[in-house]
C-alpha cells in the first residue's frame, strides 16, 4: 500500500508531490477569483498556502484516509501551473479527485491531460479501486475534464454537485 504521493508525469507535465515551498509560485498561479466561480471562497496568500500546504501535507488524522496532493509543472515552462488532488478512502479502495489549473494555462489541455494522468496513476497503486469526483452542473469545463478522464456522470448529487466515477475495470 503507498502511504504518500508519488511523483508521475504525462506528455507535457511533471506531478509533483505537494511541498510548503510550493506557496509562494502557486499563490501567482491561483490569484484569480475566477478559480472560485464553482467552489466558493478566494485566493490565497502566499502565507494562507503555506498553512494549508503544512496541514496538507502532515496528512489526514484518520488513519483510514489519505490527502494526496500534487503541483502540476509545465515541462517546457518549467513553471507551476496547477494542482491535482486525490482524498483516498483506504478501506473503500476510493478517491475522490479535483483539479485547478491556473487562468494563464486553461485552454491549452493541461487540466484535462492532468485529470487524466492523476485518474491512471491512482488505480495503477494498488490502493484505488474507484475515482470519483463531484461537478458542478454548469461546470461544462470541469465535466469535459472529467470526461477526458474516463469518468462518467451518475445519478448520484452531493451538495447540488453530480458524482461523475471511473472504476477500474473502465480503464
Amino acid at each position: 500500500m503507498i502511504l504518500k504521493p508519488e511523483p508521475f508525469a504525462t506528455a507535457r507535465l511533471d506531478v509533483l508531490p505537494l511541498r510548503v515551498a510550493y506557496a509562494d509560485e502557486m499563490a501567482a498561479v491561483l490569484d484569480d477569483p475566477a478559480l472560485h466561480t464553482y467552489t466558493g471562497g478566494a485566493p490565497e496568500t502566499a502565507d494562507g498556502l503555506r498553512a494549508r500546504y503544512g496541514r496538507q501535507t502532515a496528512g489526514s488524522p484518520d488513519p483510514r484516509v489519505r490527502w494526496w496532493n500534487w503541483v502540476l509543472r509545465v515541462r517546457d515552462e518549467d513553471r507551476l501551473a496547477g494542482y491535482v488532488q486525490a482524498t483516498v478512502d483506504v478501506p473503500g479502495a476510493a478517491a475522490e479527485i479535483a483539479w485547478v489549473v491556473g487562468t494563464r494555462w486553461q485552454g491549452r489541455g493541461y487540466a484535462k491531460e492532468a485529470a487524466a494522468g492523476l485518474a491512471a496513476h491512482l488505480l495503477g497503486t494498488g490502493t484505488v479501486r474507484t475515482v470519483l469526483a463531484h461537478i458542478h452542473p454548469d461546470h461544462h469545463a470541469s465535466a469535459a475534464v472529467a470526461g477526458a478522464a474516463g469518468l462518467v456522470p451518475t445519478e448520484m448529487w452531493c451538495d447540488g454537485e453530480r458524482r461523475w466515477e471511473r472504476g477500474a475495470e473502465n480503464g
